[in-house]
């Protein structure tokens, strides 16, 4: 008597591909800090100008995503995605060719409006071409793509931008991404759900999308995005006069415990992705408890040199093991008109971008010293938490009137079959 071995379910390697695409848009994002000076003295504008093509940045993502969801929706997945990387390549030839700073800040802006539009159309696609035992993972591995950008790209683009001059690398982002569109093109085909969408009139569409945000169920998921990483950011972007002035680390050490955060952050993706699988509302409860206690464990011990480096990886590490499950809830809300959905929240983790360094900035700036970052941080984690535990207590009353298909408990959390809102 033979007994059958259960088939293992896989995440589609094409999600990979989309993966390594994410990996070059991050590198864009963020290698702007490692160039600042270059740039600074070629096209004659100060540090803290040109720091703002950073926020610029920012900017263009939070408006950008959700406007190029609605502009391509009646597009095929596969053309978006391939149109939106065209552009960011173009646009960063553009970068590098520009002759003066206000050109550089356009280029900046649109190119981070490509970026919103391919990563919300990426995380639709991901979610239906990977089986629905795998999201969280598939959905990981989309923002471990983001995590390997800030260890391998930002660091190689900033010893190209400081060997070779800043314009090369925007260059070596505009070529890597080209080629990018090319495997888009090659790999991607068009999936069954897309031709029964394309019928659809266009008003339609947008009704079907505009849907999904007519409950407190996607703002209460956006809200907890957006407290997460400002949390995060909160902490993060001050960590180095933290190591240095506070913890008493040498200045030359401060990139190698950068570079262990992000390697615990994507430790934290990869095994965030697998909970979220089993229990979104567990993975997101469990990961922002962990981030808590990470966080006030580094504020104790922030005198203590390696003992704050310990903790700085745990930050990481428990901080972006929640992700996969926050793209995978808003997924789980607006089941048939996602689009729209999924962009809202990139702006989301964008805002958090925006919001956790400036109030770090402004706790340092009363005097409260480079550890108050940490305490904002453990407040805004704290935040996240009350707003799952009202999102949580929604959930149980749809359950109790029967509007989901199951039930909000320990093992497992709800998957909504409406597609709609309440």
């Amino acid at each position: 008597m033979t007994t059958s071995t259960p088939t293992r379910v896989r995440v589609p390697a094409q999600v990979y591909l989309l993966a390594s695409v994410i990996f070059c848009l991050g590198t864009s994002e963020f290698m702007i800090a490692g160039i600042l000076e270059p740039i600074s003295a070629d096209l004659q504008v100060g540090i803290p100008q040109a720091g703002l093509l950073i926020t610029g940045f920012a900017v263009g993502m939070i408006v950008g995503a959700p406007a190029m969801a609605l502009l391509t929706l009646k597009l095929p997945r596969r053309a978006t995605m391939i149109i939106t990387i065209i552009a960011f390549s173009a646009l960063h030839i553009l970068a590098a060719l520009s002759p003066s700073y206000s050109i550089l800040m356009v280029t900046r802006v649109l190119a981070a409006i490509a970026c919103g539009g391919f990563w919300a159309v990426a995380a639709v696609h991901t979610t239906r071409i990977a089986p629905a035992e795998v999201h969280g993972r598939a959905l990981s591995s989309l923002v471990g793509g983001l995590t390997v950008s800030n260890l391998v790209g930002v660091p190689l683009g900033t010893w190209l931008g400081t060997q070779y001059g800043w314009r090369a690398t925007f260059w070596a982002v505009a070529i890597v991404t080209a080629l990018a569109a090319v495997l888009i093109a090659a790999t991607t085909r068009t999936s069954p759900d897309e031709r029964s969408e394309s019928s659809l009139h266009l008003p339609t569409l947008i009704r079907e999308e505009i849907q999904a945000f007519k409950g407190p169920r996607i703002w209460l998921a956006l809200a907890t995005t957006a407290l997460f990483q400002a949390s995060v950011f909160a902490a993060f972007s001050y960590f180095s006069p933290l190591l240095t002035q506070v913890a008493g680390i040498s200045h030359s050490l401060v990139p190698g415990v950068l570079a262990a955060f992000g390697i615990g952050a994507f430790i934290g993706v990869v095994v965030g992705g697998r909970f979220a699988d089993k229990n979104i509302f567990g993975n997101i409860i469990g990961s922002l408890i962990a981030l808590a206690i990470s966080l006030f464990a580094l504020w104790l011990v922030a005198g203590n040199g390696w003992a704050a480096i310990v903790m700085i990886v745990l930050v990481g590490a428990s901080g972006f093991s929640i992700a996969g499950a926050l793209n995978a809830r808003v997924f789980q809300i607006a089941t048939r008109a996602p689009t729209l959905a999924a962009s809202v929240n990139t702006s989301a983790f964008n805002v958090g971008n925006a919001i956790g360094p400036a109030l770090g900035a402004a706790v340092i700036a009363l005097g409260w010293g480079f550890t108050a970052p940490v305490v904002v941080a453990i407040v805004l984690a704290l935040a996240a938490l009350g707003v799952v535990a009202i999102a949580i207590r929604i959930e149980r009353k749809r359950v109790l009137r029967g509007t989901v298909s199951a039930p909000v408990d320990a093992d497992r959390s709800p998957v909504d079959t409406s597609g709609g809102a309440d």
